[in-house]
C-alpha cells in the first residue's frame, strides 16, 4: 500500500481476563470443531458493546453466553442459551440485539437474562450464519450473513431490515461478510470481507439500496479484517485477527495508526467507551481477554433501534 506518512504505532494494554470460573476448559463445542479445526477452546470472545453506565458486554460464541464487565473489570454472566452469539448492539438501554450464528437475530433482556427470537428466517429459509450488525439513525438495521462463505463460495450476504419490517437483500456475493459499520454521515456502508482480506465500501442510495461497491482497504496474512468501528472524525477502525492489530484508516484507506496486541493475540472486534468515549476496547479471542487503549479521537456514538 502507498503511504504518504508512516503510521504511529500504539500498544493495547490488558483490561481484564475472563475468570477461570467461566472458562470451559477441555469442553468441546460444535462451533469450534468447524471454525477452530477441532481445537479445544475455553471461550471465544466477540461482539463488544458499551452501555450508558460504562459496562462492557461481550459474547462467547461457542458456549452461547453474554457477559457484562463493569468498569473495574469484574465479570457477570447475563445470559446463556443454545446458540452461537457473535455481534451485539443495544436496541435500548435494557435490551441487546444479537446476531446468533445458529439462530438468527435474538434479543437479550439484560436485567433478566431472558432471550427471545427477533428474526430467525428469511422467506422461511434459515440464514447462513449471522455475524454482525449496526443501526442507522433512523432505526434501520444492517447485518451480515457470513456462514462458511469465502473465495471458494463468495455468496455471503448483507441485509437491511427497515423500520417498517421489510427485509432487503443488499449484497449476495461477499466472501465472508463480517464486521459492518456506517460512515459518520451515513452515506456509505463498510463491510469486512474476511476471506477476501479486505474491506468493502459502498454508497447507500435514497431507497436504502447500495451501488458501486468497491474494495476500500486491502490487508494480508492468514485471517483478514473482522470487526469494524468508526471514530468521530470519520476514520475507519479495522480489527485484523490474523495480524494481531487494529488499523486506524483515513479517508484514503491509509493507516494513520496501528494499535498492536500482545504476541499471539487474535483481535476480533472493537468498541468505544470510557470517559469521553475515547477508550477503544478490543476482544482478544485467543486468550479470552479484553484489551484497551486510550485514543485522542472519540468514537462514533452508535444509534439504537427506534421505538
Amino acid at each position: 500500500m502507498f503511504l504518504r506518512h508512516p503510521p504511529a504505532f500504539l500498544d493495547f494494554e490488558l483490561f481484564t481476563s475472563m475468570p477461570d470460573a467461566f472458562r470451559r476448559t477441555g469442553v468441546r463445542s460444535p462451533w469450534a470443531d468447524v471454525n477452530q479445526g477441532g481445537r479445544l477452546v475455553d471461550s471465544f470472545l466477540e461482539g463488544p458493546v458499551v452501555d450508558g453506565a460504562g459496562n462492557l458486554f461481550v459474547t462467547d460464541i461457542p458456549f452461547g453466553r453474554v457477559f457484562r464487565i463493569d468498569p473495574q473489570g469484574h465479570w457477570d454472566l447475563v445470559a446463556q442459551w443454545d446458540g452461537e452469539p457473535n455481534g451485539m448492539k443495544f436496541m435500548n438501554e435494557g435490551e441487546l440485539l444479537v446476531t446468533d450464528y445458529k439462530n438468527g437475530l435474538m434479543v437479550v433482556e439484560v436485567s433478566s437474562g431472558r432471550v427471545r427470537p427477533f428474526l430467525e428466517r428469511r422467506n422461511s429459509e434459515r440464514f447462513k450464519g449471522l455475524n454482525d450488525l449496526v443501526f442507522d439513525s433512523r432505526g434501520n438495521l444492517y447485518f451480515t450473513d457470513q456462514g462458511q462463505t469465502g473465495l471458494h463460495d463468495p455468496t455471503g450476504r448483507v441485509y437491511r431490515l427497515g423500520t417498517e419490517g421489510r427485509l432487503d437483500l443488499l449484497l449476495s456475493n461477499v466472501p465472508s461478510p463480517n464486521g459492518i459499520v456506517l460512515s459518520t454521515d451515513e452515506r456509505f456502508l463498510f463491510v469486512a470481507a474476511t476471506r477476501g482480506n479486505c474491506v468493502w465500501r459502498m454508497p447507500l442510495l435514497a431507497d436504502g439500496s447500495v451501488s458501486k461497491a468497491g474494495q476500500f482497504f486491502t490487508s494480508q496474512g492468514p485471517s483478514g479484517p473482522d470487526g469494524l468501528a468508526m471514530d468521530a472524525d470519520g476514520r475507519l477502525l479495522v480489527a485484523n485477527p490474523g495480524l494481531g492489530v487494529v488499523w486506524v484508516l483515513n479517508r484514503y484507506a491509509e493507516p494513520e495508526q496501528v494499535v498492536q496486541g500482545p504476541r499471539g493475540a487474535s483481535l476480533t472486534n472493537v468498541a468505544f467507551g470510557g470517559e469521553g468515549h475515547r477508550t477503544l476496547y478490543c476482544t482478544d479471542s485467543t486468550h479470552g481477554t479484553v484489551l484497551r487503549v486510550r485514543l485522542e479521537t472519540a468514537g462514533q456514538v452508535l444509534p439504537r433501534a427506534r421505538a
